[in-house]
């Protein structure tokens, strides 16, 4: 399975950003994908996952109520929208598959993609 995430960028405070997670590739075996994102300096933190089928979603606690977490199963894409950006959200973000939610969300990875950059100034 090979992902590839977009959709980072610079933006002020209190904006928004909408990242995007294409998976190609076997998708079958990832049942699941999510978005981790890491700080200079700090831990990988686990932000959001969903399940391709029936679309069960989960998230961090830093992100509920912000974010949300979508998916287009004929596009074959998992998107990350992301509202009420604050200094701290800036990380880069990765997104992630296995072939479970649980997994994913335990951070129990089966593929990675490159990451994007999100940068929130103040």
């Amino acid at each position: 399975v090979q992902l590839q995430a977009s959709g980072g960028g610079l933006v002020q405070a209190g904006g928004s950003l909408r990242l995007s997670c294409v998976a190609s590739g076997r998708t079958s075996s990832s049942n699941a994908l999510g978005w981790f994102r890491q700080a200079p300096g700090k831990e990988r933190e686990f932000v959001a996952a969903i399940r391709w089928s029936g679309g069960t979603t989960f998230y961090g606690d830093s992100m509920k109520g912000r974010f949300t977490i979508s998916r287009d199963n004929v596009k074959s894409t998992v998107y990350l929208e992301m509202n009420s950006l604050k200094p701290e959200d800036t990380a880069v973000y990765y997104c992630a598959a296995s072939g479970a939610l649980g997994s994913v969300v335990s951070g129990t990875i089966e593929y990675w993609g490159q990451g994007t950059q999100v940068t929130v100034s103040s």
